[in-house]
Order: C-alpha cells, then structure tokens, then sequence
C-alpha cells in the first residue's frame, strides 16, 4: 500500500506539560485508520499538529513525501488534509449552506465545488432539507453532520475525524458510522479519533492505541477487537 501520512517520532507539549511522547503512525492511502485510548491520551493533540494547528517539538510529519510539520493550517489544509473537530466548531450565526461554502474557501474549481455540494447533501440528506438554516439552532447530531460534511467541502485526501460520535444517540451514532465507511469507499483516507472504541475499531482498518501520550499498542483493528487487554480497557468486556 501507498503510504499517505507519516507521523515520525513527534512530542507536542503544552508549556512545560509534554502531551505527546515519541509518537510514530502510518495512514495508508484508502485506509481508515482509528487513534483509540483514554480522556488525555494525546488523540486530539496529535491530530491538532498534523493539521498544523499545533508545531511538534521534534519529530516529523510527512504527508504524500513531503514534510508537513509546523505548515501552517490553512496551508495543510490546501495540500489535502481537512479537519473536522472536536466539539463540531460550526458558525452557529450562519446558515448550513455557508459553512458548507466556507469550507471550500481554498478552492477555485466551481464545477468541483458544485458537485461536492450535492455530494455531502446525498450523504447527509438531514442538510438538504435545513440548507437554508441557521447552523446554531439544529441539533447535536445534525450540527455533527455539518461538521463532517464542511471538511469534505475540501475535497480532501485525508480526512481528520475528531470523537464525530460524541454525545450523539446510539441510532445517530450508527449512522455516522455508516457514513464514514462511505466516505472511504468514495476514495478519501480517514484518520478517526473517537472514545467509541469498538465502533472505531468496527470501522477501522488498523489502530493505534494511545496511552500517557504514547502507542502502546497498533495493528490491524480486526485483531485489536479481540485482544483481551483492549477489550477490558476500552471496550468494557
């Protein structure tokens, strides 16, 4: 497989607070790939510096070849790797359809842009219908929606999901879930954060397991499932 991300041996630190310790992944192209473990773990932080939202101490960040730590964000973000976080961070005073638009700001290929609108409408139709709406005044789980789709209105490569399922019903968690693996088979790579472990790992390709700012544990997810220590830890058997 075409490597896609690589992430060589990064520590980010908060002030003298170390969050990430020597941490080292890969994302393959056409991969979903799940970032897994504990409140504090070092999940978010790490994918605040791919996105170039934080600078590594040390380490690297190499995406497509090239290196990518300490570019700023909305740099990364022209390269091809789009972030949707935690906490969803819509404009709430705006409607559906301009943070939609707003999160195609970089591109100049109307005909492209277009067609990603009606892409992300076919895959969240709950959008279509409150197009006009203004963003803050939907639920949790629609704004959730329009998060994810105002990244893909990047056209990215890779796709940084942070916890999409956070504080959503079962019947909404599944939906979304179902829509990433969408996402995936229309050919953009997922790097996924999310505290639904076995939902992650359910989705996922392979995972890596965060604890105290480091990997403790990575491989296929398949395997990850059936691994007692995780199982007990993360998935509460």
């Amino acid at each position: 497989m075409t490597s896609l991300l690589e992430v060589k041996n990064i520590e980010v630190a908060y002030g003298k607070i170390v969050a990430v310790k020597d941490v080292s992944l890969t994302v393959n192209e056409g991969e979903i790939v799940t970032l897994i473990g504990s409140n504090g773990a070092g999940k978010s932080t790490t994918l605040r510096t791919i996105s170039g939202l934080l600078k590594p101490k040390s380490g690297e960040i190499t995406f497509k070849g090239d290196r990518i730590d300490g570019t700023p964000g909305h740099e990364i973000v022209g390269l091809g790797i789009c972030h949707a976080p935690e906490g969803r961070r819509i404009f709430q005073r705006m409607s559906v359809r301009e943070n939609l638009e707003l999160g195609a700001f970089l591109r100049n290929d109307k005909a492209g842009v277009d067609s990603d609108m009606d892409r992300v409408l076919d895959l969240f139709p709950r959008l279509k219908e409150r197009i006009e709406q203004r963003a803050g005044t939907m639920s949790g789980g629609e704004q959730q929606m329009l998060a994810v789709s105002r990244a893909l209105m990047g056209s990215p490569k890779l796709l940084l999901l942070d916890e999409p399922s956070m504080g959503l019903a079962p019947v909404l968690v599944e939906m979304i879930f179902d829509t990433i693996s969408k996402i995936r088979q229309q050919g953009t790579t997922i790097l996924l954060i999310e505290q639904n472990a076995m939902a992650a790992l359910e989705v996922a390709d392979r995972a890596y397991v965060l604890e105290s700012g480091k990997v403790k544990l990575s491989g296929k997810a398949a395997d990850l499932r059936k691994n007692d220590e995780i199982t007990k830890a993360y998935l509460g058997h």
